[in-house]
């Protein structure tokens, strides 16, 4: 097992600098801002022969009794509770306050493990800047600069001296789910549920979620990673640069992804905000699953209202099953994950060349290709040309006059026939090409063209016609 390693401190201390710093990934959101990460945020690293896992956690405010600040401080005692060592991390810069004091005491009573580091160092004299921190009783401080790398080798090799070596776990493959939506459409409500826990902060705020949040849980046996998202509003109404990276994240998150399970609100109107996510999920070729949350506030008059809404608004997510689900209740949770496995299914499907052709061949038979110009389109063989989405390769002649209604039936044919349900499916036309059309040809001489007259004119009557 990998020794967790939590970071803790007061806000804009440096904790998501030092956490992309250990991780060797800028997966943290970072900003001169404080209060900028909220919930906990996980992250792999690992030193010599010895992997870790390490949290990033929020500004520790342990004497907030209410409100987000006492969500993310209820978050945090969480992640110590459950880490195998803590880095407490203080400003080098502002020196010992009132709460760094309030904050060590907390960590005493855990009973973990706890390695005091100085931050925001660099230039300055080790011994002099860390003089004053002795007063925390916490051992002997460390200058570290996360920003700039200075010390952080022996901060990690201090905090795992007492752990063995061990060797990294294979990595399995599965399904990573990303939970996308408008804000407070109850995304962070839902990977709550699907955790059974309180992971991630779910507060009845827009914009209580910042950063990419990756969750691992394990449902009947089954490995997962949820990926909870920024709520995404539309781009006019993006103003603040923090929100303009949480955007960016969530962007990254739905590409990362093997499936996406788009959140909407029963309770609000079906938006183009909606429709242009879903469109984006599309484009990216990621498979879908639709949730409509908040069912269980609505009466039989608005369900009928929302689902004539979903068909009109939505009608080009039809390869997507739809959910109407409460995730605060726990409503229709199950149905979603079965839909989850079938869509990733889907997504990594391998379709034998074999069969690929047959049904091909059938489907032209069945219907020709109209033609096209001179020519009409002939299909030969199709093969597998990726996952996530499928991508199915189709070669013959003259494809490039193969009409999008066309396209799309053979789309049908091999969604039907290979059970593709819940993913997008992409069929692409390679034409075989003329071999002599791209060979140049060389004007004839004055006695080539002489001769070729001459052979003309000896030529039969009946060839010359």
């Amino acid at each position: 097992m990998k020794p967790t390693l939590v970071l803790v401190g007061r806000p804009n201390v440096g904790k998501s600098t030092l956490f992309n710093r250990l991780t060797k990934t800028r997966d943290a959101l970072v900003h001169d801002l404080p209060g900028l990460t909220r919930d906990r945020h996980y992250g792999h690293g690992r030193i010599g022969s010895k992997p870790y896992l390490v949290v990033d956690t929020g500004g520790f405010e342990p004497v907030a009794e209410s409100g987000i600040l006492a969500e993310m401080a209820k978050q945090t005692m969480q992640a110590v509770a459950e880490g195998d060592a803590v880095i407490f991390l203080v400003d080098g810069r502002s020196g010992i306050t009132p709460q760094d004091m309030i904050i060590a005491d907390k960590l005493r009573r855990s009973g973990r493990p706890v390695l005091l580091a100085v931050n925001k160092t660099e230039g300055m004299n080790a011994g002099v800047v860390t003089a004053e921190f002795h007063e925390l009783g916490l051992g002997q401080p460390v200058a570290v600069s996360g920003a700039h790398g200075e010390g952080v080798r022996e901060l990690i090799d201090l905090v795992m001296e007492p752990f063995p070596d061990a060797a990294e776990d294979a990595e399995v493959q599965h399904p990573k789910i990303a939970i996308v939506g408008r804000p407070n459409v109850g995304k962070s409500t839902l990977v709550n549920t699907f955790v059974g826990e309180e992971r991630v902060i779910a507060f009845d705020q827009p914009g209580t979620t910042r950063d990419s949040i990756y969750v691992d849980f394990e449902r009947n046996g089954k490995p997962y990673t949820l990926i909870d998202t920024a709520g995404v509003r539309r781009k006019g109404r993006v103003t603040e640069a923090i929100e303009k990276f949480s955007v960016i994240k969530t962007l990254q998150a739905i590409e990362d992804a093997n499936v996406v399970v788009l959140v909407l609100d029963a309770q609000q109107e079906i938006s183009d905000q909606d429709a242009h996510l879903a469109g984006f999920v599309l484009e990216a070729g990621r498979a879908l699953v639709v949730a409509v949350n908040k069912w269980d506030g609505m009466d039989s008059y608005d369900r009928e209202q929302i689902k004539r809404e979903l068909t009109r608004r939505m009608e080009f997510l039809s390869f997507a099953r739809f959910h109407f689900i409460s995730a605060l209740r726990a409503q229709g949770i199950t149905e979603v994950l079965k839909s989850v496995d079938e869509a990733y299914a889907a997504a990594m499907a391998k379709l034998a060349t074999p069969r690929l052709t047959r049904v091909l061949l059938d489907a032209v038979a069945q219907h020709t290709p109209p033609k096209s110009g001179l020519f009409r389109p002939k299909p030969k063989y199709a093969h597998q040309g990726g996952s996530n989405p499928p991508i199915i390769i189709i070669h013959g002649n003259h494809l490039e006059g193969i009409s999008q209604s066309y396209k799309r039936y053979l789309e049908n044919i091999f969604r039907t026939t290979f059970s593709l349900q819940g993913t997008p499916l992409r069929v692409e036309f390679k034409s075989g090409h003329n071999p002599f059309e791209a060979r140049d040809v060389k004007p004839l001489t004055p006695r080539q063209e002489r001769t070729a007259q001459r052979d003309s004119k000896r030529r039969p009557q009946h060839l010359k016609r």
